[in-house]
């Protein structure tokens, strides 16, 4: 028997997408972070730098709370009661144009994380060979 799809339910296994996002923006954050310290902070560029990249990694931090906070909320909502719907023209409607507008910007998404992934490769393979370190490249999902 099949079980039946709740909000609930649906709210619950949508909350990855808030927590992958939240696990990133605490990742840039971090990053941010260990770039200031390369910075010497008695050039005066480098000053404004690091209060730029201070402002930006604590922004990624309170994003990065908020969307694993939201991630929590949702899949703490898996057992939540089904509640009566009534759907009208005006509603389905409205329903179809906010979920075609959810379903289009994951698609954009995903071509600007592979495009951002790929970039990040190259500069990692950078960054490792400029290191020393000539590790194998965490490989692509097909």
């Amino acid at each position: 028997m099949e079980e039946r799809l709740t909000c609930g339910k649906g709210l619950a296994e949508n909350s990855v997408l808030p927590g992958k996002l939240g696990e990133l923006a605490a990742a840039m954050a971090e990053n941010f972070e260990v770039h200031m310290w390369a910075l010497d902070v008695n050039d005066p560029s480098s000053r404004r730098e690091y209060d730029v990249y201070v402002q930006l990694a604590n922004g990624q931090r309170e994003t990065a709370a908020r969307l694993l906070a939201t991630a929590n909320e949702m899949a703490a909502a898996r057992h939540l009661p089904m509640g009566r719907h009534e759907f009208t023209e005006a509603t389905n409607s409205h329903a179809l144009a906010a979920f075609e507008k959810v379903v289009k910007l994951k698609q954009e998404l995903a071509a600007l994380l592979q495009q951002t992934a790929d970039r990040d490769r190259a500069l990692l393979a950078q960054m490792r060979a400029a290191n020393g370190k000539q590790q194998s490249l965490p490989q692509e999902k097909p």
